[in-house]
Order: C-alpha cells, then structure tokens, then sequence
C-alpha cells in the first residue's frame, strides 16, 4: 500500500480536491436553490442535467482524448469546470444552472476518465487491486469533507462558489506537474442492451433503479434537507452521512459477496436501504433518525453498484467483461438522468416526503425483483463466481474498466493456481 501511494500521491491529492469540489457543489446548488426560490422540478432539471452531461462525456471524451492528448483533455475541461462554478451565483436562473450542471457533468467526466487512466498506468498488476481501493476511499472522504466545508460561509452569497472553483483549479497542480501523458486508449463498445438483460435480467434492472437512487442522494439530498427545515450544520451531516456510509460498507458487503449467493446479498441489501427509507418517512424527518436513514441508504445502495456488476459478471466469460460494464454504466446513467424529474416531480406533489419516498419504492422494487430471480434459475457456487472489487457510483467507464481487467486477472491467476495443485 505504502508503494501504490508513493506512486500515486500526486494524482490522488488532486483527486481528492476535486471530490472536495463536486461534492460541495452538488450540496451547495441544493441549499441556494431554495434561497433563490427554484421550484421542485426547476431544481430537478437542473441536478438531472450534471447526468445528462456525464453520460455524454463517457462517449466523447475518449475521442476528444485520441485526437489532442490527455494533458489538453484534462486542463480544458477542468478551466470548464472553474468557470461555471464562478458563474452558478452571477446567473441564478434555473435554464442557466441546467446549462451549467450539463458542462459541469461532462467536465468532470473528462477529467475523471482521464485521471483514472493515469492511475491505470502507474499501477501495476501487482497493486492494482490496492490502487482501485485507495482511489475509492479517496473519493469517498472528499465528498464527505466537502460537507463540512458548506459551513465556512454563507450560501446566499459568493464565497463557497469561489472557495470550490480555487479547490478545483488547485486540484490540477500536483497532477499535471507529476504526471507524463499516457497513450490514447480505445472506448469499449457496450453490449446490445437486449443481450444484456438477457444475459442478468437482475443487473440490467438493478443498475436502471440503482441509477435514480444514487441520483436521488447525490443530487436532492440537500434540496430535501432544505424543505424540511434542516439548519445549514444539520443538512451537512445528513448529506455526509450517505457516503460515510457508504464507505465503512463497501468492503464488508464485498467480503461477504464472495461467499453467498449475490442474489440474496442483492435482496437483503435492497431491503435494509428500504426499510431505512421508511423510517425517515415514519419518524416525521426526525433528525436523528434522517442520520441513521442516510447512513443505511448509502451504505446498502452504493455497495449495490459493485454488487450488480460482479453479479453480472458471474454469468459472462472474460472477454465479454467489459462490453457488459460499458452497457450496465449507461443503463445505470439513464437511469440517474431519470431519477431526480420523477424525484422532483414527486416531492411537488406530495412534498418533501416523496424523497424518502421514491428512493423506498426503487429499493423495495429491487428487493422484490431479486428476489424472483431466485426462483428463476440456480446459485452459482461461490467457487465459480467473479470477483467482487469495490467501485463507487461516481466513477467513470475507465474506472470499471479497469476493475473489470483486475477480476479477470485475478480470475486467472486463481484457475491457475488450482490447476497447479
């Protein structure tokens, strides 16, 4: 571990600074549209675009970067990113804000995949396993920190747009100084979606649902906390609360994927997050119970993302691996563009109850779902299954793709090892 990180600090610092900055941002937009007076849906638009953006990118980007190089890639969209977080405050309108997330999406992206492909480079097949691990904790207690950071001053004013967008145009330092361009790489092409579900019914829609929900917590977390009444230190810890659990989760679940079937691990995850829900709709928004709500939604849905794609995978040969991934992503992408209009348009109609609401329904529909496909064919035996390696929702196509080489090295090396003894 101690290598992986000398290796990669640099990038990881970086990584770590724009996490900070795309996860205040979402929090920031949620508490200043209320200030500003956005509607539910407006506000709805406006968090859905940031997926419109980012599905994009996943299919462009990689042309951008064959074409001009990764270092003009990643300094480009990053100025983008700087740019429109200076802008949010200078033109609080909801057409300007949509337009803002979408460039703010697909800038992130860009830059996502091409960091994750500087990580690929620099790590080997030795500790590539413990460089995808660090990544994610990285990733994880950046956007847990930027919570805090929505404390540091007001929101009605400039001062927190100012602070993200210096945290951003920082970030690009240690990397570009310590990183050397790698080659161009080539976009795997997804598989056709009807192959898809027929080859895992279970991690095509599972992926669908699972894309409105982590849409729902990364993008109107804040704007239900808002609603309610939460003050601005309250809406922190609830937001942060998501991903703390989803980070002290992860690898637990894992473990335990490896030695189940994942179905049942899939239902039982579904249906922990979804009992959560309800207890923040049954206990009124208490505060207290909004935090172990959070704690739980996040720690059984985001886990849920790495669960589908190994689950996915148990039922594929290596070479089809990645194609599937590529697939599953933009399900899941579809998925998250949906999930804040039908959030928003319920929360408009039903107030901010529809929050909980909606991520209880997708959970319970999932839970109900994997649960019939149990009964649709046999176990796989955990000695026959994939590897579970831990991805957060936020990453890019690269990202997964590389999980993606590691299982399959680690498949490998494993059937050799048997094959030896």
């Amino acid at each position: 571990m101690l290598q992986v990180l000398s290796n990669t600090w640099a990038l990881l610092l970086g990584m770590f600074l724009l996490m900070i900055g795309n996860g205040l941002q979402g929090t920031l937009l949620g508490v200043r549209g209320e200030i500003e007076g956005f509607s539910n849906l407006e506000m709805s638009i406006v968090m859905s675009a940031y997926f419109v953006g980012f599905l994009g990118a996943s299919r462009v980007v990689p042309e951008m970067i064959r074409r001009v190089g990764h270092v003009r890639v990643f300094a480009a969209l990053g100025s983008f990113v700087s740019a429109v977080l200076i802008l949010y405050p200078a033109i609080p309108h909801p057409v300007a804000w949509a337009l803002g997330r979408a460039i703010i999406g697909f800038s992130f992206c860009g830059v996502y995949v091409t960091a994750e492909s500087w990580l690929n480079n620099g790590a080997s097949n030795e500790n590539r396993g413990q460089a995808l691990s660090l990544y994610m904790v990285v990733q994880m207690i950046g956007i847990v920190s930027a919570q805090g950071m929505l404390l540091l001053a007001d929101p009605s004013g400039y001062i927190l747009f100012v602070v993200i967008s210096v945290l951003v145009s920082i970030s690009f330092a240690p990397i570009l100084l310590s990183i050397s361009p790698t080659p161009a790489f080539e976009a795997t092409k997804p598989m056709r979606l009807i192959e898809l579900i027929r080859v895992s019914p279970l991690g095509a829609v599972g992926m669908f649902l699972l894309g409105g929900i982590f849409a729902a917590q990364f993008g109107m977390a804040a704007i239900y906390g808002s609603q309610i009444g939460l003050s601005l230190s309250e809406i922190s810890a609830f937001v942060a609360s998501f991903y703390v659990g989803a980070m002290l989760l992860q690898y637990p679940i894992g473990w335990v994927s490896d030695r189940m079937d994942r179905r049942f691990l899939i239902v039982i995850c579904a249906t922990i997050g979804g009992a959560a829900s309800l207890l923040a709709i049954l206990t009124g928004g208490n505060y207290y119970a909004l935090l172990i709500a959070a704690f739980f939604v996040g720690g059984m849905s985001n886990p849920l993302y790495s669960l589908l794609i190994a689950h996915t995978n148990d039922f594929l040969e290596y070479e089809d691996m990645a194609a599937a991934s590529a697939g599953l992503l933009f399900i899941n992408g579809i998925g998250a563009i949906a999930g804040p209009l039908i959030i928003g348009f319920m929360m408009e109609t039903i107030g901010p109850v529809g929050f909980f609401l909606f991520i209880a329904v997708l959970l319970g529909v999932m839970g109900l779902y994997g649960a019939y496909r149990m009964t649709q064919r046999p176990a796989i035996a955990s000695d026959d299954t994939a590897s579970y390696t831990p991805v957060a929702p936020t990453a890019s196509p690269v990202l997964v793709e590389i999980a993606q080489e590691y299982d399959i090295e680690v498949a490998i090396e494993e059937e050799t090892t048997q094959e030896q003894s």
